[in-house]
């Protein structure tokens, strides 16, 4: 399987902890952190003009998460400003891993490895990712 290492630039995106976010105790509850990371990745492929709705719409792909590895570091807490920052770290054939790390601060309070697989909505299967949609991961190196 080809693979295309990269070691990009860091994608950052913001996220405010609202009461919604936190358990009874106060602290982010663990699967928020799963969500701020799949927002910031959306957010990724958003600014790099790929629109996961009209990829669906039109190509008939999706994007979805095939494997994860979370490191839950520090308890984030009610109105924390965090920064989740997201770099692809691998382009293969069918999929992509995204590192993302979630700071406040200067201090990391969550890591995660992230494998996304491109996905035939209809068939329900991997799939290659097309050229022209590796290219906006591959362009992490160019920002």
């Amino acid at each position: 399987m080809q693979k295309t290492e990269t070691h990009g630039a860091v994608f950052e995106w913001p996220v405010r902890v609202y009461y919604e976010d936190t358990d009874a105790g106060g602290v982010v509850y663990h699967a928020n952190y799963l969500k701020f990371c799949e927002r910031a990745r959306t957010e990724f492929l958003r600014q790099r003009g790929l629109d996961q709705g009209v990829l669906k719409a039109r190509e008939g792909l999706v994007f979805v998460v095939a494997r994860l590895d979370a490191d839950y570091l520090r308890g984030a807490e009610l109105d924390d400003a965090l920064v989740v920052q997201s770099r692809v770290q691998t382009v293969g054939q069918a999929r992509v891993i995204f590192d993302q790390t979630i700071l406040r601060g200067d201090e990391r309070v969550f890591r995660g490895s992230f494998t996304i697989a491109c996905v035939d909505w209809a068939q329900r299967r991997a799939v290659r990712i097309p050229d022209s949609i590796k290219e906006l991961f591959l362009q992490a190196d160019e920002d």
